[in-house]
């Protein structure tokens, strides 16, 4: 009869597979301390080969030697070249994040574009000045064009503008003009199956 792993013991770390998982639960039963260091090591250049990007990683032997850690249950007792994670580090929560939370003028425009509003009003008259604005004013128009898919008039953008600067930027229908955004078409799926020829 066929046993499935389902049937089988849950995996701590279902990543390394069975084999591996195996081979640990072996290296727990060796009886001499010396050979079931030299079976850990053996364990952990396999761990090593099967995942050869965490290599990359400054600290990857720590962590493989961590996953050998959990994958016996913490019930092998080897020379760990590492201070190894202890179980009750396993169920430590991060600190939560504190953020600051401060009112958003318009939802849709979000906070960013307020703090690059702010920094143009403080850059010095020029033209990289009148880029700035041109492009976060652009960059309003197309936020509000994802929202509502409707084409916005410029007169729009530019009394919101003025209503994020305070007065300090003011850019006239007349001589400025924004660009128009479009909805790009879904591309179709081509066939790869060719016409017959009759």
């Amino acid at each position: 009869m066929l046993t499935y792993n389902s049937q089988l013991k849950k995996l701590a770390l279902p990543e390394y597979g069975r084999n591996i998982q195996q081979m640990v639960d072996y290296c727990c039963t060796i009886e001499d301390r010396e050979e079931r260091n030299k079976c850990a090591h053996s364990i952990i250049n396999t761990m090593s080969n099967l995942f050869p990007q965490l290599r990359e990683e400054a600290d990857y032997k720590h962590k493989l030697w961590d996953h050998l850690a959990i994958m016996s249950d913490f019930k092998l007792d080897v020379d760990f070249p590492y201070n190894v994670v202890k179980p009750e580090n396993l169920e430590s929560k991060p600190e939560p994040v504190q953020y600051k939370l401060e009112p958003i003028k318009m939802r849709h425009y979000g906070k960013i574009v307020d703090q690059m509003i702010q920094r143009a009003c403080d850059y010095p008259e020029g033209e990289e000045k009148d880029a700035l604005v041109m492009l976060i004013a652009n960059h309003m128009k197309k936020l509000i064009y994802q929202i509502s898919n409707e084409d916005v008039e410029d007169a729009k953008i530019f009394k919101d503008l003025e209503f994020f600067s305070k007065g300090r930027i003011k850019l006239d229908p007349s001589i400025h003009s924004l660009h128009e955004f479009k909805i790009a078409p879904s591309q179709q799926p081509t066939s790869s199956k060719k016409k017959k020829k009759k």
